[in-house]
């Protein structure tokens, strides 16, 4: 990616703070594109993923947008087709990332993925920063969301890699175990990559 910007992946599992620590980064001026919202204006009426995924599953589009709901009862049906979805909407969504990197002028651009090492993304980065908290934290905050049980948790984990091995693949590690830490420990990464940048 671009020299004259630092492009920082941003990933965790379930329950580690990562949308708090991305938009700590906001906080702290850094332009942050986010994968999930990605992938809802792809999906909104009249984007590009509406069009691909109504070709070939019309049933998964209403009222020219793709329907979530339709869209699980597809793939609860026919599991295959979710890596059909995947090779229709992956393009897209990277399309999506390249676009913002080149248009922002923010010198760090953070990306919000939770799927990042899941989807083979991270060479596209700089560095890849993971954040964190021991297990009984992680799913004490999963577990009291609304609608979502030890079982549900326990399944969204099985799909995940682990946190110890995304622990390891990590270039920066963030604990969010407290707020204020955690902001301090965005702020000194900041300060370490404008330091790379500056004698890249």
């Amino acid at each position: 990616m671009s020299d004259r910007k630092w492009a920082l992946g941003l990933t965790g599992s379930i329950g580690m703070g990562k949308s708090t620590t991305a938009q700590m980064f906001r906080d702290e001026g850094i332009a942050v594109w986010d994968a999930d919202a990605a992938v809802h204006r792809l999906y909104d009426q009249g984007g590009p993923a509406a069009s691909l995924i109504g070709h070939e599953f019309p049933e998964a589009v209403v009222n020219g947008a793709v329907s979530r709901p339709a869209l699980k009862r597809l793939i609860a049906r026919d599991p295959d087709i979710l890596k059909r979805i995947e090779e229709l909407v992956h393009p897209l969504v990277s399309a999506d990332r390249h676009a913002f990197l080149a248009d922002t002028t923010s010198d760090i651009v953070v990306f919000d993925i939770p799927l990042l090492f899941e989807t083979g993304v991270q060479d596209e980065f700089d560095s890849v920063l993971v954040v964190t908290v021991p297990l009984d934290i992680q799913k004490k905050r999963v577990v009291s969301r609304p609608e979502m049980t030890e079982a549900h948790f326990q399944a969204i984990l099985r799909r995940q890699m682990t946190d110890a091995e995304k622990r390891r693949r990590a270039d920066h590690v963030i604990e969010t175990l407290t707020l204020d830490v955690a902001r301090r420990e965005v702020q000194d990464l900041v300060a370490v990559l404008r330091e790379k940048l500056a004698h890249a």
